[in-house]
């Protein structure tokens, strides 16, 4: 008996998912928002549940320094054409909801790889497409947001095993030394 009762609850919660309910209907902006806020904070919980505390460290620089620079940038464009948005208001170039969330991606891609960077650059986009969709941005301000974000992971965040070679001169030899994080 108590298996006829779980396969009855499990096809009355399929049956709810499935039907349209106004009262669950949200618009598209506001899905946005949710991703764009739920990348970079799910690679911080990533690393913090790691205890990856070299990441943390960096997740956060990589944040800071990446709204730094949209915000300076978009400071800068304002008075010019590549400031306006769709809509004419001001601070459009780049986007700063695409550069949030370019900043979880990059972040994922630079310290864990690709397994965990491709699904955030996918979700990256997903929030560019939402920006521009919702006449919020041009493509050249959410392209130039990714581009951004891509740079400054480049610059603030290392692999998590990360292996470096370098030069080494000395005053009678040449070498070369090699680094291996675990």
């Amino acid at each position: 008996m108590s298996r006829i009762l779980r396969c009855a609850a499990l096809f009355a919660l399929l049956f709810t998912l499935f039907r349209p309910a106004p009262a669950l209907c949200v618009s598209s902006e506001i899905v946005g928002h949710a991703v764009m806020a739920a990348i970079p904070v799910s690679a911080f919980a990533v690393a913090y549940f790691n205890n990856d505390v070299e990441g943390e460290k960096q997740w956060l620089r990589n944040v800071i320094a990446n709204q730094t620079l949209t915000s300076i940038a978009r400071l800068g464009f304002n008075e010019t054409s590549l400031g306006r948005r769709p809509t004419g208001n001001g601070y459009g170039f780049p986007s700063g909801h695409v550069a949030f969330a370019g900043s979880g991606a990059a972040f994922y891609s630079e310290r864990y790889g690709w397994k965990y960077g491709v699904p955030a650059w996918l979700a990256t986009a997903f929030v560019a497409n939402n920006r521009v969709q919702n006449h919020d941005h041009h493509w050249r301000d959410v392209i130039a947001s990714m581009a951004l974000s891509y740079g400054v992971g480049k610059l603030f965040v290392t692999p998590e095993n990360a292996s470096y070679v370098a030069p080494v001169i000395g005053p009678d030899w040449l070498g070369l030394r090699w680094e291996r994080s675990f």
